[in-house]
């Protein structure tokens, strides 16, 4: 026999060595937000999660009593609305800005939140 071979063999006979086990972590801060997921040991607080949570990664989640809560984002609108503040533009064309002394209409950026 060759020395391959029996490097094989006795490789064949070793026990297998046990792994660590593999865990998923969410870990967030005292009001349940989201700081990181991680497959480590970090200090401070943290809940296991699934492969499949860790794997999805997602940010819009809090943890409220010990469990995971998925949260819908608020949808903001944005829109350009006439007012007596805001930028200066052509009374015509809102793509172009003017000097407050000649004809202008103000216009401003307001939002809008909604579930």
């Amino acid at each position: 026999m060759n020395e391959t071979t029996e490097n094989f063999w006795k490789a064949w006979a070793e026990p297998v060595l046990e792994t660590a086990p593999i865990f998923f972590r969410l870990y967030y801060d005292d009001q349940g937000r989201l700081l990181s997921y991680s497959m480590e040991h970090l200090p401070g607080n943290y809940i296991d999660i699934d492969a499949a949570t860790y794997q999805l990664g997602s940010r819009n989640v809090r943890v409220v009593d010990s469990k995971l809560v998925h949260i819908t984002p608020k949808k903001t609108v944005a829109k350009l609305v006439p007012g007596d503040t805001g930028t200066p533009c052509l009374p015509d064309n809102i793509s172009i800005v003017v000097d407050q002394q000649q004809p202008n209409i103000k216009w401003r950026l307001t939002s809008h939140e909604s579930d």
